[in-house]
C-alpha cells in the first residue's frame, strides 16, 4: 500500500511539474514572440534583392539632387563589419542621404547567414546583394582605380563622385568625407 501511495504521489508530482513547465514554456514563447516583434529592426531587408552588375549599375547614378552613399562590404570582412555601425549612425543623423549597403556575400547565405547578421547587428539600411562573377569587368566600371578590395564606398550626387577604398574610422570621418561633395 505504501508503494501505491508513493507511486500516486510521484505521478501527481510529475504531472504537476509537467503542467507548470508547460505553462511556463508557453508564457516564455509568448513573451519571446512579442520580444522578436518589438525588436525587429526593420522590414527594409525582409527581401534582399540579388543583382548582377547590369541590374545593379543604375543604383550608382543619379540625376536628382539627392546624395548617395553606396558601401560595398561582406560579412567575412572585419574592417567592413567594424564600419557598419558608423554608417548606421550616419544614416540616422543624415536621413537626406540615401544609403545602400552592397553585400558581396553568397546568395545562398541570405536566409541562413546574412539576414541573421543584419538583425543581430541592428543594420537598418537597405541591403542589396551583388552577385556577378565577372568582377574584373564591373569593378573597373565602378572605378578603374579600385583594386577590388573591400570595404569600398562611393559617395555621389548628380555633379560629383568620390571613391574610398578604405574603412571609415568613425562617424566624424564619414561626415568629413561626404562634405566634400558639392
Amino acid at each position: 500500500m505504501l508503494k501505491t501511495k508513493q507511486s500516486k504521489h510521484s505521478k501527481f508530482s510529475i504531472f504537476t511539474l509537467f503542467f507548470i513547465l508547460l505553462l511556463t514554456t508557453n508564457c516564455n514563447n509568448t513573451t519571446s514572440e512579442k520580444k522578436v516583434e518589438s525588436t525587429n529592426v526593420t522590414d527594409v531587408n525582409k527581401e534582399i534583392p540579388v543583382y548582377d552588375f547590369s541590374e545593379f549599375e543604375p543604383l550608382i547614378y543619379t540625376e536628382s539632387d539627392k546624395t548617395y552613399l553606396v558601401n560595398f562590404w561582406a560579412m567575412w570582412c572585419a574592417p567592413c563589419v567594424k564600419e557598419l555601425p558608423y554608417i548606421e549612425k550616419f544614416s540616422a543623423k543624415h536621413p537626406d542621404v540615401e544609403v545602400i549597403l552592397v553585400s558581396l556575400d553568397f546568395p545562398k547565405d541570405i536566409e541562413t547567414k546574412l539576414k541573421p547578421f543584419l538583425k543581430k547587428n541592428n543594420i537598418t539600411q537597405k541591403v542589396v546583394l551583388l552577385d556577378d562573377p565577372d568582377a574584373n569587368t564591373w569593378i573597373d566600371k565602378i572605378d578603374p582605380n579600385w583594386s577590388g578590395a573591400i570595404p569600398f564606398t562611393i559617395m555621389f550626387n548628380k555633379d560629383e563622385r568620390l571613391f574610398y577604398e578604405r574603412s571609415f574610422e568613425n562617424l566624424e570621418d564619414l561626415e568629413n568625407q561626404i562634405r566634400k561633395l558639392n
